[in-house]
């Protein structure tokens, strides 16, 4: 059985995420973590969830601290703390500012929880993930993020959509930024086990209006209700069952690469990794020509940001 800590337990999402992840049932221990002045806070969010398990009938016990040093002993850490990204404003408008947030985070939870792994959800996820990694001094096995698993999701909902099938019988995914430049991999799409260029009506699919769908989806969200809440917070939990099911799944998530994909990495970025009780491992692969390419360009877009945090980070700036 785990202990899973939520830090930024206030926030929406980190809220539904300590729902979702009290059902996993290898989770016998969700502990919320906010700043202190966020005691009122964190307290009604435990009792809600109580209240919940009680309907449910979920055997899993939840506490709260504003003490960071509670966090010793979690099994999984999930990140969700920062500013929030406003319906107007990009992912990477956010870097600077919630790059001081992690980093400072991360190096605490480097040394209270050491054995832990660190989950990022944290925008740019990709950027703050590699600050965590950094900053944390754990392996890279250890510390992943959301990425694009999300994004995956949704490009794979709407393919299901568009071809009138279940969603289950869809199989896609995207790597790259979790932003603009993401990059679907059609080269590895399948619907019902066939190749989805093998059939004929994909020459009507209109892959320019689904991308902009997946990469517009979570704005959209946040300019009608004001933040994306259960979407993430069901990705999220998915990915910690994974871990502590020990599932070996392949999902796409941000995890730092060497040179998994085509010779082309240091940087992390959404790839897909196998997931299980020992960590995030990504996975190598080989793609299109036009996906490579799209790749390099995301990679690149997310290196030199990265480089850039990094200067300020290290120069106090």
């Amino acid at each position: 059985m785990a202990k899973v800590a939520i830090v930024g337990a206030t926030g929406k999402v980190g809220q539904y995420a300590a729902l979702s992840i009290s059902r996993i049932p290898y989770v016998n221990e969700v502990q919320l973590y906010g700043r202190p002045g966020s005691e009122s806070v964190l307290d009604g969010v435990a009792r809600d969830l109580i209240d919940s398990f009680a309907a449910t009938g979920t055997d899993s016990h939840v506490s709260w601290s504003c003490n960071i040093e509670d966090l010793k002993g979690s099994d999984i850490i999930v990140l969700t703390a920062g500013v929030a990204r406003k319906p107007d404003q990009s992912r990477l408008d956010l870097a600077v500012e919630n790059a001081k947030i992690v980093a400072d985070f991360s190096q605490k939870i480097g040394r209270i929880a050491p054995d832990s792994f660190l989950m990022m959800v944290t925008n740019p996820v990709d950027i703050m993930t590699h600050v965590a990694l950094k900053y944390s001094g754990k392996k890279p096995n250890e510390v992943f993020g959301l990425g694009t698993h999300l994004d995956s999701m949704r490009l794979k909902s709407a393919i299901a959509s568009f071809f009138q099938v279940h969603v289950s019988e869809v199989h896609t995914r995207i790597i790259g930024e979790h932003g603009d430049s993401m990059v679907p991999l059609w080269s590895a799409t399948t619907i019902g086990g066939i190749q989805i260029s093998n059939l004929p009506s994909f020459a009507q699919v209109p892959i320019d209006d689904i991308m902009q769908q997946v990469k517009s989806s979570g704005q959209k969200i946040i300019a009608s209700k004001g933040a994306t809440v259960w979407g993430p917070g069901e990705a999220i939990a998915t990915l910690i069952r994974t871990i502590l099911g020990n599932e070996n799944r392949i999902l796409t998530v941000s995890a730092y690469i060497k040179a998994e994909v085509h010779n082309i990495g240091d940087v992390c970025i959404g790839v897909p990794a196998r997931i299980n009780r020992s960590g995030v491992y990504p996975v190598p692969i080989r793609i299109e020509p036009l996906e490579v390419r799209n790749f390099q360009n995301s990679v690149e877009k997310i290196r030199g940001i990265t480089r850039e945090i990094f200067s300020v980070l290290e120069n106090g700036e």
